[in-house]
């Protein structure tokens, strides 16, 4: 019996299928209606192959405008002490032009994929990313703490219009064999703009002043956009729809949410990334406390970690098109698990090592997991991306959260065990799209026996 591509969970395994196939036979298009953003029932998609220049050229693009978005989205993270003082706000206020930031960020990424189908991919993201950066320009020299936050809101809403259509591009555009690279390349770009975000203005702040600072951010953040324009090729498989169709975007993510495989990639954002805040949102008041009494200036040196999650997430993207995006996923997130293990050690370079470790292992299963979405979602790949984000941004909000609960009942052993048991979670749902994945590519191969 044969297996439809509407439910099977990896439709391109690259471990079997896509070296079954020549290179030249074309996906199977669906007809359905909801197929918009690469369905063209007229002409085969133009893949842009591994190792070609325009690749290099998508690559470096995708790099830049991770960097840009998150650079931007986290850059005031450090500053929030300097922005209680100038502003005389206590720090839970403070804490304001970060949360604002992320809140509006999640709502705006379940619009932008919609909104791209209309406006198209590269103009939205361009747009996104130059808008964004002015008003990180313009938010140094406000004097109403009021106008400064709604500034810092006004950035969320803009810059979801970066993520969920970056995976939507690169889902359409890139050769299903070298996709998972490039999608590691895209991540790796947001590591080091969340890296950048945190570390980099912290050293502006003490040279300049974090006026400086933030302006000379907004400033990279244009810098980033130039070279995003130059760079990035016009879609050549986007297909626009025009207008704002309600129904239609309606369907499309109900369509997705009854998959077979993506409400379960969904999860997996959610929970790694909920495991991966809640050890950073609480590990500083650990460190900061008897009898490690670290500074804030060397707690914030741990997020140089994130280096590590740029150079896993290109590593796994470049090795899930060889094995399989299954077991480099279970692979990253048990990593992640053994590093929020060594977290629990009262050794402090031990601590840091398991710190180390478990961002190499979520950036592996983020990666993975954002690469199979593009694969997994046939039609309407925006509607896609963006239901993986959401769910990604408020397993951030929400599990972050809650994991303050297990820091004030049990300390940071709570801590630790809450995280695991959200990684175990993203496990289970590992497990079974790698499961599922191997069984389709058994009929598959069954059927072509069959047939010959």
């Amino acid at each position: 019996m044969s297996v439809s591509r509407d439910t099977d969970p990896e439709q391109h395994s690259v471990s079997a299928a896509d070296t079954a196939s020549s290179d030249a036979t074309p996906p199977i298009r669906s007809q359905s209606p909801l197929a918009s953003t690469n369905a063209n029932a007229s002409a085969d998609p133009v893949w842009i192959k591994p190792g070609s220049a325009a690749f290099r050229r998508i690559s470096i693009a995708l790099f830049l405008a991770g960097y840009a978005t998150f650079s931007l989205i986290y850059c005031v993270q450090p500053l929030l002490p300097e922005l209680a003082n100038h502003f005389v706000v206590g720090p839970a206020e403070s804490s304001l032009a970060l949360s604002l930031t992320t809140g509006f960020l999640a709502f705006a990424i379940l619009l932008a994929g919609a909104v791209s189908e209309a406006v198209g991919r590269k103009q939205l993201m361009l747009i996104s990313i130059c808008v964004a950066s002015v008003l990180n320009l313009i938010a140094p020299f406000l004097s109403d703490w009021h106008a400064f936050l709604l500034v810092r809101a006004l950035e969320g809403l803009m810059l979801g219009g970066v993520p969920a259509v970056a995976m939507a591009y690169l889902a359409e555009e890139i050769d299903p064999k070298g996709l998972g690279m490039a999608m590691g390349i895209y991540i790796s770009g947001t590591a080091i703009g969340g890296l950048s975000g945190r570390v980099v203005i912290g050293i502006l702040t003490d040279l300049f002043g974090w006026h400086v600072a933030l302006g000379a951010m907004g400033a990279l953040g244009l810098i980033a956009a130039l070279g995003f324009a130059v760079l990035l090729p016009a879609s050549r498989n986007f297909v626009r729809r025009p207008g704002f169709q309600v129904g239609y975007h309606l369907r499309a993510w109900g369509g997705h949410l009854k998959h077979a495989g993506l409400p379960f990639v969904f999860l997996i954002g959610a929970f790694a990334m909920g495991c991966f805040v809640t050890v950073f949102n609480y590990v500083g008041f650990r460190l900061s406390d008897a009898p490690y009494g670290l500074s804030q200036s060397q707690i914030g040196l741990i997020f140089v970690v994130y280096l590590c999650g740029s150079v896993t997430s290109s590593i796994a993207g470049a090795l899930s098109d060889k094995i399989g995006r299954g077991p480099v996923l279970v692979v990253g997130l048990l990593l992640a698990a053994l590093g929020v293990g060594l977290t629990v050690s009262d050794s402090l370079s031990v601590i840091i090592g398991g710190i180390v470790i478990l961002t190499s292992g979520f950036f592996v299963a983020h990666s993975i997991a954002s690469g199979w979405v593009g694969r997994l979602a046939e039609t309407a790949k925006g509607h896609a991306s963006s239901l993986y984000l959401l769910a990604y941004y408020l397993g951030s909000s929400i599990m972050g959260s809650v994991g303050g609960w297990f820091w004030d009942q049990g300390g940071w052993n709570a801590v630790a065990g809450f995280a695991g048991s959200l990684l175990l979670c993203a496990l289970f749902c590992g497990l079974y799209l790698w499961a599922r994945a191997a069984q389709d590519i058994r009929q598959s191969r069954n059927e072509v026996a069959r047939a010959t």
